[in-house]
């Protein structure tokens, strides 16, 4: 019998500083995840991470309100002054650990610009500062000899009267399924991106938590807010990172203006994600794009710095658009990057679920809102990753394993599979993704309306028609792919149900979420959450009120 106190899943950012806070705690911890923990999704941030260190006259509150403005008033404010107070702490201890973060002229912790934020208080490494932490708390977990599942598939969490308590898993090299006994389990395993077509993410990106966890009855929250970021290369989605704007790059129309003068006049290149994408989409839309794109102008920024500081995206521009970033500008646009929805948690980590925890862009503890602003991602992971980790080990202790029946978990999963295996059609997983990637992006993306949501809606059932007749090329049992995107499928489109539901339910524009039905933030009526929860007779929409401790929803500006 495999067992742990507490079990982590995902092996990014939030799920690496959540098992070594459980770990700190005394708690037995193992991480299950499906790929090698520095191959995680995490690794792909470039940008930086957010804090406001009061030596160069920085502090909390600015954070908190430029975070608070930047989620469009959406964001729970009690949750993101807690995020902001454990910045400056989280940020010192990755520090410790080792993370080499860039240093200023005086050999201060440097910082660089980012959009929505009244100051600089990103710090970074370089333009792979993602990369450089998940290292940094891989080397931390190996010294505390964390066990790990490595290459292991959660199939299904398991909860017996009301209570998470383990997890039936598919040994990946083997194809074996197994049960992982635990007395609290903490969902890490980051966001939905490869549910739009194109995404900035990763393909092991598919809402796999979020869709174990609205499974067996937690509360989805906020799920229409999905963020196009402004800045990634036509086709391909690759990221080209914040830092690129942050550090002085220009965005240009085919006529060579800076364009962001007239929809952000103070912030220009520097305005909140979501005004920044709209603004491009817009002057695509009129025609002042150029096949689709606008242009990301560097040039003036010098060699020095961009070999210096964004060599990242230097090798980028060259190696996946044949561009050369200090010669010309790249071409660019919109595309979708991150959800700011997730798995309705407490500020613990806890969902409505005894046992379950959620951290990082699974979870949505709501300090995102509408729209987050950029290097607020990794804070998050560490913060809450931090917080979910202690709890989720308090609650594990004294608590006794529950006596679960593993026999009949396991031979219910091998049927299942067996029923798959045995299928004979002409469906594929890899058709069947990218149509629903499509529609996702084309009814869900920088704009909506009433029409392409319910439209998108009507195609969903016929989405899951054909997964279930979806067949596998590949019948073994060893390392087998078709059959872990086959998987990874079903939970898309729980995700993607959920989205749409959301979608529809929020009728104004707030944040990622621009209606043009609905152009316009309603305070009045929707100042606040929705909720989908999946139960026996379907998807139930419901809302919860935002928390605001002090600051009062304003017309935002930038």
């Amino acid at each position: 019998m495999l067992e742990h106190d507490v079990l982590v899943v995902g092996a990014g950012l939030a799920g690496m500083r959540a098992a070594l806070a459980a770990h700190q705690s005394g708690a037995n911890v193992a991480i299950i995840s499906k790929v090698h923990p520095v191959r995680s999704h995490s690794n792909a941030a470039q940008g930086g991470i957010n804090a406001a260190l009061t030596d160069r006259g920085d502090n909390w509150e600015d954070h908190a309100f430029d975070t608070i403005k930047g989620s469009d008033y959406l964001g729970d404010q009690d949750a993101i002054e807690y995020m902001c107070t454990e910045a400056g702490p989280e940020l010192i201890d990755l520090e410790h650990m080792g993370v080499i973060f860039n240093r200023d002229d005086e050999g201060r912790l440097g910082t660089r610009a980012f959009g929505g934020q009244q100051r600089a208080r990103t710090f970074f490494v370089a333009d792979f500062t993602g990369q450089a932490i998940l290292h940094v708390l891989y080397e931390q977990l190996m010294k505390a000899d964390v066990r790990v599942y490595e290459e292991w598939f959660v199939l299904e969490l398991i909860v017996e009267e009301g209570e998470c308590c383990g997890v039936i898993a598919m040994e990946i090299a083997t194809g074996s399924v197994f049960v992982i006994r635990a007395k609290s389990v903490i969902l890490c395993t980051g966001g939905l991106g490869r549910l739009f077509e194109p995404s900035t993410n990763a393909l092991i990106v598919t809402g796999d938590g979020i869709a174990l966890a609205y499974q067996v009855g937690a509360p989805v929250m906020d799920m229409e807010m999905v963020q196009y970021h402004p800045t990634t290369l036509k086709g391909s989605g690759v990221l080209i990172t914040e830092g690129a704007r942050g550090e002085g790059a220009h965005l240009l129309n085919k006529d060579g203006e800076r364009f962001m003068q007239r929809y952000a006049p103070n912030m220009m290149e520097l305005a909140s994600r979501d005004v920044v994408s709209r603004s491009e989409q817009t002057e695509i839309d009129e025609g002042r794009g150029i096949d689709g794109c606008v242009l990301l102008d560097c040039r003036h920024l010098g060699e020095d710095l961009i070999a210096e500081r964004l060599s990242q995206i230097l090798e980028i521009g060259m190696d996946f658009a044949g561009v050369d970033i200090r010669k010309e500008p790249i071409p660019i646009q919109p595309g979708m990057h991150y959800i700011m929805g997730g798995i309705k948690t407490d500020m613990d980590g806890r969902t409505i679920v005894p046992g379950l925890y959620a951290a990082g862009e699974c979870a949505n503890v709501s300090v995102h809102g509408g729209n987050r602003l950029g290097a607020n991602s990794l804070l998050d992971t560490v913060v809450f990753g931090h917080r979910s980790g202690r709890h989720a080990a308090d609650w594990a202790n004294g608590k006794a394993y529950r006596d679960l029946n593993v026999d009949d978990y396991v031979d219910g999963k091998e049927k299942e599979f067996s029923d798959l295996f045995s299928r004979q059609t002409d469906e594929r997983w890899s058709q069947i993704r990218l149509d629903l990637g499509k529609a996702m992006d084309r009814y869900m993306g920088v704009y909506r309306d009433e029409e392409g949501m319910q439209s998108l809606l009507a195609m969903l059932p016929g989405f899951r028609e054909r997964f279930a007749q979806a067949s596998l090329q590949d019948k073994g049992r060893v390392f087998n792919t078709d059959l872990i995107f086959t998987l990874e499928l079903g939970f898309m489109l729980d995700c993607a149900e959920s989205i749409v539901l959301g979608g529809i339910e929020r009728k104004e524009s707030r944040g990622a979420h621009s209606r043009t039905d609905y152009p316009n933030r309603d305070d009045e009526n929707w100042l606040k959450h929705v909720l989908v929860t999946r139960t026996d007779d379907g998807p139930e929409v419901s809302q919860l009120p935002v928390t605001i401790t002090k600051w009062q929803p304003e017309e935002r500006k930038y």
